[in-house]
């Protein structure tokens, strides 16, 4: 088991991200639309595929799950992936700085190796895949704070 996070300060309320954050009808982690899997509002038991684009290239399909919900803070987002099972949270806050607000934005994924070939090789790859999910990580919240039509984001 691994976990990985991820802290930018964006210049937006935890609202304003919520909604983008939220926005299923928006492209994700590229420029492929969503494809819904569930209908009705979005909440817990929500999920959808999305294409994303991979660190070192090429594209790959995920599928997310919503875990658990709840505006404007905090949003636990489930994904199976091949041999290791993602669990990702969004945490947002609202913070004022230099008398204006923003937005705390913490992204944390954990994962756990599925079958014994995911364990093989989170022990030959952990640091790389570290480095890559926090890369993505990084790249995800800028392009919440792009989204949300926010003039910067500060990436920790």
């Amino acid at each position: 088991m691994s976990t990985v996070a991820v802290n930018g300060l964006v210049a937006a309320s935890a609202v304003d991200l919520w909604r983008v954050l939220t926005d299923l009808s928006r492209p994700r982690g590229g420029d492929r639309p969503v494809q819904l899997l569930t209908p009705g509002a979005f909440g817990p038991g929500t999920s959808w595929r999305e294409i994303r684009t991979r660190p070192g290239g090429g594209t790959v399909a995920e599928e997310f799950v919503v875990l658990a919900a709840e505006p404007p803070r905090r949003l636990v987002l489930g994904s199976p992936g091949d041999g290791v099972d993602y669990r990702i949270t969004w945490r947002l806050r609202d913070v004022h700085r230099r008398g204006r607000r923003h937005a705390s934005v913490t992204v944390t994924v954990w994962a756990q190796p599925a079958a014994t070939t995911g364990r093989a090789l989170a022990l030959l790859l952990g640091g790389l895949a570290v480095r890559a999910a926090e890369k993505v990580l990084r790249q995800d919240i800028a392009a919440l704070a792009a989204a949300a039509g926010a003039r910067h984001a500060e990436v920790a």
